[in-house]
């Protein structure tokens, strides 16, 4: 059986304001795009949304070590690294999207490197064309 947050956060970080404290040691300007309410800030985040963001900060960090970093990857991943207009839309992105953006070119890459090329041309199968009528006829024929 999975765990409470509550559990986690006292197994990892002893208690909330540890966790809160991490969570702002990792989200720097070159990582983290701040869209936090001011008035709340991350001492109301809910105890699992800050695990799995500390997490996803946590793992980026490692991985790729800024946001530029892992924008970079993506487009060259998916061929565009030469189109700005589409580096400004990832840049507007929060760094979880960033990252599921990422795992998705990954996938694609792949799937893409081990499907057989569609260039290539089959070998053609004529059959002739019959309508029903002849195609219940030649049946009819063969079995006899």
């Amino acid at each position: 059986m999975n765990k409470s947050p509550l559990k986690q956060v006292q197994e990892r970080f002893e208690n909330k304001e540890k966790l809160v404290a991490a969570v702002k040691r990792l989200a720097t300007p070159e990582l983290w795009l701040d869209r936090v309410n001011e008035g709340r800030g991350l001492e109301r985040v809910p105890n699992a949304k800050l695990l799995r963001l500390y997490d996803t900060l946590q793992a980026a960090k490692e991985k790729f070590g800024s946001r530029a970093k892992l924008i970079d990857a993506i487009l060259t991943l998916q061929k565009r690294t030469k189109d700005q207009g589409y580096r400004q839309r990832l840049e507007s992105q929060p760094l979880p999207r960033l990252l599921d953006v990422h795992t998705a070119s990954v996938r694609r890459a792949k799937s893409a490197a081990s499907a057989p090329s569609k260039s290539a041309p089959k070998p053609a199968v004529k059959k002739p064309a019959r309508s029903k009528k002849a195609q219940a006829k030649a049946r009819l024929a063969a079995r006899a």
